[in-house]
């Protein structure tokens, strides 16, 4: 009786997958065999392997790579802080209520900042450097990305200083290890699990960026989220489009696993 109610409850997840995740990957997959005359071919994944599309691909990495490195440098040290803040409630609740905000709003909002009369350069002004050309550089668009992301990577790295035990820290101070060992041996090997969580939640999203690219560095940064939006919009060329989000897919799917949480036995 007990496994015809759970067989019934899971129903409805598994026709959400089927529908709304196995559908549209196979659509996807459908799609990529075919050119842009509707005929069925295979030379979209060999352009794929051209130096245009291999270097697209490498730039995308690149990029994603810096985005999650950068966020990950601010994001272990402040999810660190929190947990020894005195009203941390209300300090996440300020680094999650950005996300909240429309990704669109956030972008136009930069463009302002970053503008040739915002504030950025009012600031330099002010102290003697003078306006500079913010606005549609690699700069730009890796701190507007980094800033959109980093709530992502402070989450799962603050749930997981949480739940460490903080009584091994202690120990460890006891048994004469400096901060930077301690942090090196047992805090940051206990809490790799949320970094790599964080990782997940930062690179996967940001190999796909095409809004930014587009708004805040002025197409000067190209990634493989830039060129579906171009085939599928711009050239109608939905099977190179297609092609090229099935490598995409195929990308995230090695990185979750490669960067998913194995069991492993007690360390203790």
């Amino acid at each position: 009786m007990q496994n015809k109610m759970r067989n019934f409850y899971l129903v409805p997840y598994v026709l959400w997958i089927a529908l709304f995740v196995v559908t549209p990957i196979l659509l996807v997959v459908y799609y990529s065999f075919f050119d842009i005359e509707g005929n069925f071919t295979v030379t979209n994944y060999q352009k794929f392997f051209t130096p245009v599309y291999l270097r697209m691909t490498l730039s995308s990495f690149w990029y994603a790579f810096l985005i999650t490195a950068f966020s990950l440098l601010i994001s272990y040290p402040t999810a660190y802080f929190l947990t020894k803040a005195k009203h941390r409630q209300l300090w996440l609740l300020l680094i999650i209520l950005p996300s909240w905000i429309n990704l669109l709003l956030k972008a136009y909002a930069f463009l302002g900042i970053f503008g040739a009369y915002g504030p950025a350069n009012m600031f330099l002004e002010a102290i003697g450097i003078g306006s500079k050309q913010i606005l549609f550089t690699d700069f730009s668009f890796i701190f507007v990305a980094v800033y959109i992301f980093i709530p992502f990577m402070i989450l799962p790295i603050y749930n997981a200083l949480e739940k460490m035990n903080p009584s091994l820290v202690d120990a460890a101070s006891d048994l004469g290890a400096s901060t930077w060992t301690t942090f090196r041996r047992v805090i940051f090997p206990l809490t790799l699990d949320g970094v790599k969580s964080g990782c997940q939640a930062v690179f996967i999203p940001a190999l796909s960026l095409f809004m930014i690219t587009r708004l805040i560095s002025g197409n000067r940064v190209i990634t493989l989220g830039t060129a579906i939006e171009q085939h599928f919009l711009v050239t109608q060329d939905w099977g190179m489009g297609a092609t090229i989000a099935v490598f995409l897919i195929i990308a995230m799917a090695i990185i979750m696993i490669l960067t998913g949480n194995r069991k492993r036995g007690d360390l203790i």
